[in-house]
């Protein structure tokens, strides 16, 4: 990419503008937010005025908002009309929800009656709905059409739908019957019915369904498009498999933010203010380090034991930092497998039971390389005991709750990524602690 950018850039300098042509054609529209990047206002404006209708539309929708707003500005009413009509509704909704009102307004001006009344309804659905990720470009046919008059229809107004791939059959009031996929009619005769090849075994989705329970049913069933009808059973758009992969993603994104005790953003990393962000940091950091507190008041009520064998204070670090850890493994995997429903509510006591085990096994290893590192330091069997039994008891209550809280967050119809390791590591922290002590106590007599 580097190398058609300087490439690029020289061919802008020295305005040969067929060749710089002929370049932009062998570069695929969605790497072209990584080439605007590189360039400054101007030469993105040249770039984009060389490309045809079709692909400038391609490379419009690609790109971040932001430099969609530059490009509007500085563009005619009739470069800005022609880029509308070749979106697809979904994208052209999108556009308009992303945009600053003054912009919104111009838009809005260069878009016909028709497309704009298809645009307020999908506004109209909820953000996390289907409704809302829906694009309204199908293929519909009739059951009572030939192979040869599907495929007439289909020539006819496939170039503005967004896949031909899956044909969607509805009757006269729009209700979904069935569906037809491309290579069915490849192979079909030319006189056969479209209602004698249709698949009346058909998925779909409504239009409330929570847009990332539909990304998971493109994720397991490998769809490439999925129909949506409304409460009456009327066909009213279709999912694309580009668009689930985008709620995926946001959803991904989501989760590490919210597991790394952060509020979730909406825009990248360097769109974000930096107000934004400690906004988003400072209200988990405050109450993970108030929360600490306890920890503190623990630790000061077993100060005897310090003057006694202050060794002992040596090995608070390690015993909270190894409790952390393991809660955090457990917690990861197990908010990873809810994500994926792979884990369900009901499995919690088999989901217990497994991280018990592997928490015994940890535990004893982790007990066994550091008993023998202490003989081997101090020459003290007493706490080689009081650490090793303090590390698998830890190790037991860290792995529990790294798979409890997260199951019990999802029962309670919580974001299970809010129990990750900052919260899990926090309270594992008190855990250990007491533990610690009160096997030192126990068995120093102390």
């Amino acid at each position: 990419m580097e190398e058609n950018i300087n490439e690029i850039k020289e061919l802008i300098e020295n305005k040969k503008m067929n060749k710089l042509h002929e370049k932009l054609e062998c570069i695929n529209c969605a790497d072209f937010p990584a080439l605007f990047e590189e360039l400054d206002k101007e030469q993105i404006i040249v770039i984009y005025r060389l490309l045809s209708k079709e692909r400038a539309a391609e490379v419009f929708a690609e790109l971040d908002s932001d430099v969609q707003e530059a490009l509007i500005n500085s563009i005619t009413d009739k470069e800005l009309q022609n880029i509308i009509d070749q979106l697809f509704m979904d994208d052209a909704t999108d556009l308009i929800e992303e945009m600053p009102a003054n912009v919104v307004k111009r838009i809005l001006k260069n878009i016909n009656s028709e497309n704009r009344k298809i645009i307020n309804e999908l506004l109209k659905y909820p953000d996390d709905s289907a409704g809302s990720i829906m694009t309204v470009e199908f293929v519909d046919l009739k059951e009572n059409m030939t192979v040869q008059e599907a495929f007439d229809r289909i020539k006819k107004i496939g170039l503005k739908k967004e896949t031909v791939y899956n044909c969607y059959v509805t009757d006269a009031k729009r209700k979904l019957l069935g569906t037809v996929e491309l290579k069915d009619l490849l192979v079909a005769e030319r006189d056969e019915l479209i209602k004698d090849i249709m698949d009346t075994n058909t998925f779909k989705v409504t239009t409330v369904m929570n847009k990332e329970e539909v990304a998971k049913m493109f994720d397991k069933y490998n769809f490439i498009a999925l129909p949506v009808v409304d409460k009456e059973e009327r066909l009213v758009g279709i999912i694309t498999i580009d668009d689930a992969i985008d709620v995926m993603q946001d959803a991904v994104a989501e989760d590490f933010e919210i597991m790394a005790a952060m509020q979730p953003t909406e825009d990248s990393y360097f769109k974000t203010s930096i107000f934004t962000h400690s906004k988003n940091r400072i209200v988990w950091l405050l109450f993970l380090m108030l929360s600490s507190i306890v920890t503190g008041s623990i630790i000061t009520q077993y100060e005897e034991a310090f003057a006694t064998i202050p060794l002992l204070v040596a090995f608070i670090p390690m015993i909270m930092g190894t409790g952390g850890n393991c809660g955090s493994q457990s917690s990861t995997l197990i908010i990873r497998g809810l994500a994926t429903d792979e884990i369900r509510i009901k499995d919690f006591f088999k989901v217990w039971w497994k991280e018990i085990r592997v928490s015994l096994i940890v535990g004893i290893i982790l007990a066994v390389v550091n008993g023998a590192r202490i003989m081997v330091q101090y020459q003290n069997l007493q706490l080689a005991f009081v650490v090793g039994i303090t590390l698998v008891i830890t190790a037991m209550i860290a792995k529990s709750l790294g798979c409890i809280l997260p199951i019990l967050a999802k029962k309670l119809k919580l974001d299970p990524a809010i129990m990750a390791a900052p919260l899990i590591t926090t309270i594992v922290d008190t855990c250990s602690v007491l533990v610690f002590f009160n096997v030192a106590v126990l068995i120093m007599h102390i």
